[in-house]
């Protein structure tokens, strides 16, 4: 598996590398803010149409939801890999960009104090990459016996909301905030967040009560406490964030109904 790690230890920088050249010549009045993260976010996008396209093709070619098996479940692990600790710089270079442009002058050079900021600022972020990376994909890749190669996949399809929250974030960056494409793009990502994020969890126990042939709500105690410890770990940051997305998607609502409302009382001219 050596070989398909290292293919995506080169992939995945090389493509934010290529994005970050080939974006700077094309914009050239972006600031090395708007460059840095529509790269990191382009790199997220590719990374989570890999993996759910993944995931489809495991889940569906998946009967026996326990011992059926698709070399995608292994491989795609060992590809993606290098991808967690990737994001993680990633996203530390788009936050001391975007503060270092803001003026502020302790983001000239990169410094302890600079990477810890990053980290109280995105720490459940930074968390969920690093326990990925330590404990998720360790127990997929060796300790899991070969089994449930279908709920591998299912766990892929959750990165199909990442490229409308990237496209979100993209949109926010250029100042296009209040177009047409945003708001469409807003109702996408709460639908497929709650789908594939959230809803996924208690879709996956219903496939395993039905292999086995017992009722959802039994399925939690025909499990070991560490699957659904784990499946807790997993699926708590999950809410937090949807949850943080529908505040967010409410403040912006009335955010653009105040300006309504102001456009609607102004005089005729």
């Amino acid at each position: 598996m050596l070989p398909v790690l290292l293919c995506g230890a080169v992939f995945f920088p090389g493509l934010f590398y290529l994005s970050r050249r080939l974006l700077a010549r094309t914009f050239r009045r972006w600031d090395d803010a708007d460059v840095v993260l529509v790269s990191e976010r382009l790199v997220s996008s590719v990374h989570a149409l890999m993996a759910t396209t993944s995931g489809f093709i495991v889940v569906s070619s998946c009967n026996n939801v326990m011992t059926d098996r698709h070399w995608l479940a292994t491989y795609f692990v060992w590809f993606a890999m290098p991808y967690m600790a990737y994001d993680i710089y990633a996203m530390y270079l788009s936050h001391w960009y975007r503060f270092r442009v803001k003026g502020h002058e302790e983001y000239k050079v990169h410094s302890f104090r600079t990477v810890n900021t990053f980290v109280r600022r995105e720490f459940l972020l930074v968390l969920h990459h690093i326990v990925l990376l330590t404990i998720l994909l360790p127990i997929t890749l060796f300790f899991r016996k070969d089994l449930g190669d279908f709920f591998i996949g299912c766990l892929f399809t959750a990165e199909l909301s990442t490229p409308f929250v990237s496209l979100g974030k993209i949109l926010i960056q250029l100042g296009l905030q209040d177009c047409v494409l945003h708001k469409i793009n807003g109702v996408v990502v709460l639908l497929s967040f709650f789908l594939c994020r959230i809803l996924l969890f208690p879709y996956m126990y219903w496939a395993y009560g039905r292999h086995y042939g017992i009722p959802l709500y039994s399925v939690p105690f025909h499990l070991p406490l560490s699957c659904n410890l784990g499946n807790l770990c997993i699926m708590a940051p999950q809410v937090y964030w949807f949850v943080l997305l529908c505040r967010k998607g409410f403040r912006l609502y009335q955010r653009q109904a105040k300006m309504r409302d102001a456009e609607g009382t102004e005089p005729p001219k």
